[in-house]
């Protein structure tokens, strides 16, 4: 029988085993460690991202605040236009054991050149009359006949398919215009839906309407920031956008510009349209002088009168007569202008039959102090606020040219003197406080002004804020549009839209760190 041989024991094979073990150990600690570590990364970028909605928040409140001071107090702070000191790396929060940790806001803006294209940005907010207010176009036709597709027309690339499509989809009838379609049309579409047949919520409401594309709408912005960032300048088609469609549309776009209907007071002008003369005149008295406040009562009663070959000389308000306000009012005011140049008739104390002829007061000789005194206390708009009308102080020359009464002569020398007034914080004088300065300063004659006169003004009281909330360290930032209006005690918010899921655009040495303070 033979021995099988004994084997040896493997020396080492226990530290092998060992080592493996250590191995896996390190490597579960350090997966371990690893996911930790991204979730406390998670868990602070979460938190950062909730407090800087914060930020934004404190923005919007802080331009509330900023809104709510007197206009000599804006001025004094650096104005809404392009104001950096204000508006740029507001500091909110500071850890005094983190010097990284100051959370700040800041609201900026696009630049724009007088055509409406893109020219950098700004710090401060956009007077929402500097864009054409979707929701007033159907009264534009009650100025001017077509007046709201005129309007429309001045938007680059438009179409009179898609104007009419636009009103048709706004308007509250159901027959559609010329080139429009009515609720039947979308009926068709997959899935189907009406039209709005109503005031917009939204202008993405738009992208609804027969023939409206995104790139219509917002051009190369993709990020919706109102800048057109390098990213965005990449892609195949660029070339083919012309400047003034770079942000599209809603560059040009509002829902909610107004200008408040009060005096500078904050009082409720006059209305001259007031049914009780007794009342109007007594509401007048109040404002203007006696001989204003009989032409005013006396047209009223009588209306305006054209004079005839072989008439006695016209005689100032002041003549000797009394108001009868027994007499009801058979004549109203289309608007101010229609006190420019007029002639009305009086009781003659001297002659019963032979009525006095009254010129009024308010001449184109003397317009320079009396058209202002009277935009400022007079109008013939019931109500607190005016909607819809565009600031010709900031609105792109696409915008004006479409104004019914516009031409390129009148717009060229609009847009050179107007800049002189955005120079001047006081403003150039009591004139350029109101539209009717194209008048005054004879860029307009008196019929052309009366024609545009119901399309224009010279600022709003709606603002827009993009307001961005971010960190110095750059971790977690969050932006929202918001909508501000200031025709009220208190401004009040109208519109808010988060834009945090967009990436902002905005780098941080763009957006202010601890550089300013």
């Amino acid at each position: 029988m033979r021995l099988q041989p004994r084997l040896r024991p493997r020396r080492g094979s226990l530290l092998v085993v060992v080592l493996v073990t250590i191995v896996m150990l390190a490597l579960a600690a350090y997966t371990f460690t690893a996911l930790m570590t991204t979730e406390d990364e998670a868990a602070r970028l979460i938190a950062r991202q909730v407090q800087s909605k914060y930020l934004v928040d404190s923005g919007v409140d802080y331009c509330r605040l900023f809104l709510a001071t007197d206009q000599a107090t804006l001025r004094e702070k650096g104005g809404l236009w392009d104001n950096a000191t204000s508006f740029q790396a507001v500091p909110v929060g500071v850890d005094p054991n983190n010097p990284n940790y100051v959370g700040r806001f800041s609201i900026i803006s696009s630049s724009l050149d007088d055509e409406g294209n893109p020219e950098g940005y700004r710090f401060g907010l956009v007077d929402e009359s500097a864009k054409l207010n979707l929701n007033t176009l159907t009264f534009a036709d009650n100025w001017v006949p077509g007046g709201g597709r005129q309007l429309l027309m001045g938007l680059p690339d438009m179409t009179e398919d898609i104007a009419d499509a636009i009103l048709d989809y706004i308007d509250g009838d159901t027959e559609a215009r010329e080139y429009g379609v009515e609720t039947s049309f979308y009926e068709g579409q997959s899935p189907p839906y009406s039209a709005k047949d109503g005031p917009l919520d939204s202008i993405d409401e738009l992208l609804n309407v027969r023939g409206v594309t995104p790139q219509m709408m917002f051009g190369l912005d993709s990020n919706r920031n109102g800048l057109v960032d390098p990213e965005e300048m990449a892609g195949e088609n660029v070339g083919s956008v012309a400047p003034d469609m770079l942000l599209g549309w809603a560059n040009y776009l509002t829902l909610h510009s107004k200008e408040s209907n009060l005096n500078a007071e904050k009082l409720a002008r006059v209305n001259l349209n007031n049914p009780d003369l007794e009342q109007l005149y007594t509401d007048l008295r109040s404002a203007f002088n006696e001989e204003w406040c009989k032409f005013i009562i006396q047209y009223r009663q009588n209306g305006a009168y054209t004079l005839k070959e072989g008439d006695a000389d016209p005689v100032p308000a002041s003549a000797p007569f009394e108001l009868d306000f027994e007499v009801e009012g058979s004549t109203t005011f289309t608007q101010i202008l229609d006190l420019v140049d007029a002639y009305t008739t009086a009781p003659n104390p001297d002659d019963a039959d032979t009525p006095l002829i009254l010129r009024s007061p308010i001449r184109m000789e003397n317009l320079g102090f009396s058209l202002p005194t009277l935009m400022k206390s007079a109008t013939t708009f019931e109500g607190e606020v005016i909607p819809g009308r565009l600031n010709v102080m900031q609105a792109p020359r696409r915008l004006l040219s479409a104004v019914p009464g516009m031409t390129d002569e009148i717009l060229d020398q609009i847009i050179q003197k107007r800049e002189f007034e955005l120079d001047d914080p006081d403003g150039a004088d009591l004139n350029r406080q109101f539209e009717t300065w194209l008048l005054t300063e004879l860029l307009v004659d008196l019929n052309t002004m009366k024609v545009m006169l119901p399309f224009l003004c010279t600022g709003g009281d709606v603002y827009m804020a993009e307001v961005v909330g971010y960190f110095d360290d750059g971790v977690g930032t969050s932006r929202a549009e918001v909508v501000i209006d200031t025709t009220v005690p208190i401004p009040r918010i109208l519109f808010w839209r988060d834009k945090s899921h967009l990436q902002s655009g905005y780098s941080l040495d763009l957006l202010g760190t601890s550089l300013k303070n």
